[in-house]
């Protein structure tokens, strides 16, 4: 039984980054450098949190499925500010997300400590939303519910349009070059680029909607422990490909599972996971750089041959 809970606290840890980690993935694959995750999650959370509480009563059972579209719509216009200061004002994207991942943050604190505050007025959080809003457990035993089964569609899916549409190749014809994907490959780049913001801010606000809805039950303080930054090491460590992010946001459930059980159990301070997940993102990164730089150097003999030959 620990174990079948153990397994379950990972796919539940792994959720949020499988979803947040194909924000990332997707965004820096068509050239957006979208360091805004945590934002655009902690705004799906708030909105689809705002939703159910307001709506529940009315809606029903399917105050579940509009709150996720809300936050789904909600990531995808807060990541929308980015996309319009980057293709009117040339503001770039790094500087906007991260601006605005402290706006969020600030946003959500004044909501649950206002607005949207519990009616006792105690704790800084909003009440708790009705049994018929929450997703669905399943697997018996663990706290693992449907949205765990919605994040590894959304990466399956995310992959397949990647690398079989048309949308996905001039996403990655513009993430490659820009300049050559306008000139050559006529394509809009602007407006390329405007959509790899909303698709990523949805999937991320995605991730926000069902850590509420399927963990916490309620918006409070400090809702994600950072997922939307540890989402940039998910998708590194993937590669940026899709169907990596799973197995890579698994990965990282695992390791933060891990060492909740160890501080627990054993005494192991938790913050020992962050040295892990830095040493095998560092050992990634430093693998690709050298095979980068051995090709580089096969590929330039031969080329300078063939100049000379010529």
């Amino acid at each position: 039984m620990a174990a079948l809970a153990l397994l379950g606290d990972m796919l539940v840890r792994a959720t949020p980054l499988i979803l947040a980690g194909l924000a990332v993935a997707v965004a820096f694959k068509g050239g957006v450098l979208n360091i805004g995750a945590e934002g655009q999650l902690l705004i799906g959370a708030c909105t689809s949190t705002a939703v159910s509480l307001k709506f529940g009563s009315t809606l029903g059972p399917l105050t579940i499925i509009v709150a996720l579209i809300i936050g789904m719509l909600a990531g995808a216009l807060w990541a929308a500010i980015a996309a319009e200061l980057r293709n009117r004002f040339h503001v770039l994207e790094v500087i906007s997300t991260i601006m605005l991942n402290f706006v969020a943050l600030y946003l959500i604190s004044f909501l649950v400590r206002g607005p949207l505050q519990e009616p006792t007025r105690i704790y800084p959080q909003t009440s708790t939303i009705a049994p018929f809003t929450q997703l669905p457990v399943i697997l018996e035993g663990t706290r693992l519910h449907i949205g765990f089964i919605l994040a590894i569609a959304a990466g399956l899916i995310a992959w397949w349009v990647v690398r079989n549409t048309v949308a996905g190749f001039r996403l990655r014809l513009t993430g490659a070059n820009p300049r050559a994907a306008r000139i050559a490959g006529m394509v809009n780049v602007e407006r390329t680029t405007r959509n790899v913001f909303l698709i990523s801010g949805a999937l991320a606000g995605l991730a926000g909607a069902i850590e509420v809805h399927g963990v916490t039950f309620a918006l409070y303080e400090n809702i994600s422990p950072g997922y939307g930054y540890t989402a940039i090491a998910v998708a590194l460590l993937a590669g940026l490909n899709p169907a990596w992010v799973i197995a890579s946001g698994i990965l990282f459930g695992a390791l933060e599972a891990g060492a909740s059980a160890l501080q627990r159990d054993a005494g192991v301070p938790s913050t020992l996971v962050w040295v892990v997940e830095a040493a095998v993102i560092l050992t990634v990164l430093g693998t690709e750089s050298y095979r980068s730089r051995r090709s580089r150097q096969f590929v330039a003999p031969e080329f300078a041959a063939a100049q000379g030959s010529s």
